[in-house]
């Protein structure tokens, strides 16, 4: 409990701080700073308010502890009747605090770019990702989130062997961080005469959307060349150099966008991408030097790591890391994914309170 109070002081020093800082001069005229620093006051606000209603409880607590001692039998009795409606709710309160005390993981509430490809399977691999991707759509629109495609590879089997897309809304990355990886898919496919059954794979990758306020890049540190977009996409595609790749040179990663219609498009989409790219390459380079295992974590978000498998024949959806399964495959691939997600979320909490950091689920 003292440890608990002394962690919620220290917030409380910090939120009053901010508070100076956000009207000081200095910060208004530094729109960066000024939206970092709101930032921050605005994940510390709840545990800011449980301190202050903890600190209340606390005194009306020593309060009617000291009437107990009392000699008059009805300031005892009265002393009684207050500390058995104050004791269950500072338990309760301190329940609460608990779980807000557990590290949150810093890109939470960002937007997220996610790509999906398909994987081993050929034409199976592709149409299965675009179901995935139809599936995270239909997902965001009960979430009430909003998606826009960056960059799309059609497949001509149907589905796609890329496609790029943002989803924006509330705590996005919170509940999108663990569908990094291979998801595999057991059906028959439709090309298949004899029914036979067939494993393919697609796999996701998630990123948090960085903002500028995450990470600034030196433009000295890009090179940015424009070239002629190839593929279909209509008579005009060829004729002006509308895409864009754009190369990070301390980290090497390369991102090229065609599918805008045009130059000024690509070039955009490019850097939200080459932004988040090297954003989620710091953190990770962050992370491994501290000897942290990546997201604390629910597996590592690996590409290459299996962490889903969907069975038709059996109407199943299994979440390999944590053990889940459920047989509701129609629902899931219709969008229905809070029961998965909700079990993800509450391990992903239930490690942090136990401080395994290092599982690998």
């Amino acid at each position: 409990m003292d440890a608990m109070l002394k962690r919620l002081e220290t917030i409380h020093q910090r939120y009053e701080e901010l508070n100076d800082l956000l009207v000081s001069e200095e910060v208004i005229a530094n729109p960066r700073e000024m939206t970092r620093l709101a930032k921050e006051q605005a994940s510390l606000k709840q545990q800011d308010e449980a301190y202050l209603q903890l600190s209340q409880l606390l005194k009306h607590i020593e309060q009617a502890e000291i009437m107990k001692k009392e000699e008059d039998h009805e300031l005892r009795e009265m002393a009684e009747m207050e500390l058995e409606e104050l004791l269950p709710k500072k338990e309760k309160l301190v329940e609460h605090i608990e779980l807000l005390l557990i590290p949150r993981d810093p890109n939470d509430d960002h937007n997220v770019i996610m790509e999906i490809r398909g994987a081993a399977g050929g034409d199976e691999a592709n149409i299965f990702a675009g179901d995935l991707y139809r599936m995270y759509c239909r997902y965001a629109e009960i979430m009430g989130w909003k998606v826009e495609v960056m960059e799309a590879n059609e497949s001509e089997a149907g589905g796609f062997a890329l496609i790029s897309f943002m989803v924006k809304g509330e705590d996005v990355y919170k509940h999108l961080k663990f569908e990094s990886g291979s998801h595999r898919v057991q059906r028959v496919p439709k090309t298949e005469t004899q029914g036979r059954i067939h494993t393919s794979t697609a796999t996701v990758l998630v990123l948090p959307e960085a903002e500028e306020t995450d990470i600034e890049i030196d433009p000295a540190d890009l090179t940015i060349e424009t070239h002629r977009a190839s593929g279909a996409g209509g008579q005009h595609i060829n004729k002006t150099d509308s895409a864009v790749r754009i190369v990070h040179l301390p980290t090497g990663i390369t991102v090229n966008c065609q599918d805008g219609r045009s130059q000024h498009a690509n070039r955009e989409t490019a850097m939200r991408l080459i932004r988040a790219r090297v954003y989620e390459e710091y953190q990770r380079r962050k992370e491994e030097e501290e000897g942290a295992q990546r997201r604390a974590k629910i597996g590592t978000g690996d590409r290459s790591e299996k962490i889903r498998t969907y069975n038709y024949p059996q109407n199943r959806v299994t979440d390999h890391r944590i053990g889940f399964t459920v047989n509701q495959l129609d629902r899931i691939m219709e969008g229905k994914l809070q029961d998965v997600i909700e079990a993800l979320l509450q391990e992903e909490q239930r490690q942090k309170m136990t401080g395994e950091s290092h599982a690998h689920l």
